[in-house]
């Protein structure tokens, strides 16, 4: 099997981690964790490995969800309660997006969320 998407999929997935602050050790073990995992997935059904970098992304969300709460967050909405963005498609390819759970509008491709920034959060 090629390891390019496997590759590709951890470094979009660290990419948004560290744009939202969340880069821990705990984090990068738990995306460790869905690579390794999701490499022998692939090597199961290998028509499916275009699904592997949004299903690690969904795999870390289900991981963090666990250890510190919802991730990443929307930072879109203002005033609405807190929520998180979700990858679109469910299954998670072949073009994962972010996308908010409460309005459902498209926010950012996998790998590049934006940070809330010095002026304030931003989408």
């Amino acid at each position: 099997m090629d390891d390019t998407l496997i590759f590709d999929a951890r470094a979009r997935v660290l990419a948004d981690l560290q744009a939202r602050g969340h880069a821990t050790p705990g984090a990068v073990s738990a995306l460790e964790d869905a690579v390794s995992s999701r490499t022998w997935w692939a090597e199961q059904w290998p028509e499916g490995v275009v699904y592997i970098a949004g299903l690690v992304a969904q795999d870390v969300q289900d991981a963090l969800l666990e250890q510190v709460g919802r991730w990443p967050l929307c930072l879109g909405c203002g005033d609405a309660p807190e929520h998180a963005l979700y990858i679109h498609p469910d299954l998670g390819g072949p073009d994962p997006t972010w996308v908010c759970e409460e309005s459902g509008t498209p926010v950012a491709s996998l790998g590049t969320l934006s940070s809330p920034g010095p002026a304030g959060p931003t989408a």
